[in-house]
């Protein structure tokens, strides 16, 4: 079924609607408007910058996830009277399928893709969306609205928090730990953002894990009936033996993957079978190579504190991790006093590696402050011993140093590689 305007929003897309944002998300969206005829201007600093004189010609606003509610532009815009909606909530206006939500501190991103593979392999239409890096707009625009599909949507919280008319058909909630407290403030700003997708989904189908439970008590917050699935300290299932859901952090996502999939009344069996198949993407914990017996792990997408606890605890050998990067809030302090017991030596990047370097003194970590990765693969290979293993799981966003963190995650790779051409450095 071609695509076709919502009524609601046909006056608003009379005259060319403004984007905030020339990456991924802006352009899926003007991608989607020249499907359905409507012209759209992307604006991004580092092309052509909105101003309060260009609302004039705008009834509608449609805004990247980076833009905060308190951006500039936005407030621009809403002080001329022109309403805006994010990516993710303008693309669900498009879309007549059904969406599963989800959401969590850590694991969104592989638990999406886990259930576009177990719903495909089931032999449903599912396709991957969101916050993963695939836009929904692009989405519902090559699934010609997607009637009869499913759309498996990461949704971050800050897709989350301004949510107006997404409908979500299931809601998984995977995890609750400190993240993003540059942009929400606190740690009931950033749940609260989240909660606004449970508030947009339908009820008796909000799944979420153990420590989203813990936080949502302690704000007084009732879950829905139902909603609780006890996704810690699981204990060991024979039939996911060899799969990368055996241990945590990913049983986790599997024991939310089962809650909903044993609630839709689908076949357990598929969904252990799919998980024999799976594999993980890129730069999640991942063994890329061995240098005079030491084993380098790639785990570049370890951007919180949470990810970065949850790889060490997998560790059973002594580990020297590369830490930092652009700080988003929290304590660092704490943070590091709970990575004490559990690092041989911290080799420091970016931004952050002066303010952790203050603390790692404070807790008695060894560590070294470093210029660049380069410098903390190498440092970090030159104090490994044989049976010992080099980490990097920064715990930080990677924009001051890198694109992103695939970058930060490949540059690591290729020095790991270039570790193999030079001679020992102990």
């Amino acid at each position: 079924m071609p695509l076709a305007i919502p009524e609601f929003l046909q006056v608003r897309l009379r005259q060319p609607v403004a984007i905030f944002g020339g990456g991924v998300s802006g352009e899926g969206v003007l991608a989607l408007l020249g499907k359905v005829g409507v012209a759209g201007i992307i604006y991004d600093q580092r092309g052509r910058p909105f101003t309060p004189a260009d609302a004039a010609g705008h009834a509608l606003a449609v805004v990247s996830p980076g833009f905060a509610p308190t951006h500039p532009w936005v407030t621009a815009a809403e002080a001329a009277g022109v309403p805006w909606l994010g990516e993710l909530d303008f693309a669900s206006c498009f879309w007549q399928g059904q969406v599963v939500a989800i959401t969590g501190t850590n694991g969104k991103t592989t638990l999406t893709e886990f259930l576009a593979h177990a719903l495909t392999a089931a032999g449903e239409s599912a396709a991957v969306a969101g916050n993963i890096g695939r836009p929904f707009s692009r989405v519902a625009l090559d699934a010609d609205g997607g009637a009869g599909s499913i759309a498996v949507c990461e949704v971050s919280s800050f897709q989350a928090e301004t949510l107006r008319h997404l409908r979500a058909d299931v809601t998984l909630w995977t995890n609750f730990a400190e993240d993003h407290l540059e942009r929400h403030g606190d740690m009931a700003a950033y749940f609260r953002a989240k909660w606004n997708l449970v508030a947009r989904t339908t009820p008796g189908s909000v799944f979420a894990g153990t420590s989203v439970q813990r936080m949502a008590a302690k704000l007084g917050l009732a879950l829905p009936a139902g909603a609780a699935v006890a996704s810690e300290d699981a204990p060991a299932d024979a039939r996911l033996a060899g799969t990368v859901f055996a241990t945590y952090p990913q049983r986790e996502n599997l024991e939310l993957a089962a809650a909903w999939w044993r609630a839709s009344g689908r076949d357990m069996a598929a969904l252990h079978a799919a998980a024999r198949t799976f594999r993980l993407g890129r730069h999640r914990l991942a063994r890329v190579g061995e240098h005079d017996g030491v084993a380098f792990w790639n785990d570049s997408k370890a951007t919180n504190f949470h990810a970065v606890e949850a790889a060490l605890a997998g560790f059973d050998r002594p580990v020297l991790v590369i830490l930092g990067g652009k700080p988003k809030g929290g304590d660092l302090a704490a943070f590091v006093k709970r990575l004490a017991p559990r690092v041989k030596h911290a080799s420091l990047i970016g931004e952050t590696r002066e303010e952790l370097s203050t603390y790692c003194r404070a807790y008695g970590v060894p560590h070294t402050v470093c210029e660049s990765l380069a410098d903390a693969v190498r440092n970090a290979a030159a104090r490994a011993v044989a049976g010992e293993a080099v980490l990097l799981s920064p715990g930080f966003a990677s924009f001051d140093q890198f694109r992103n963190y695939e970058d930060r995650g490949e540059q690591f790779e290729t020095l790991v590689r270039g570790l193999a051409s030079t001679p020992s450095l102990r």
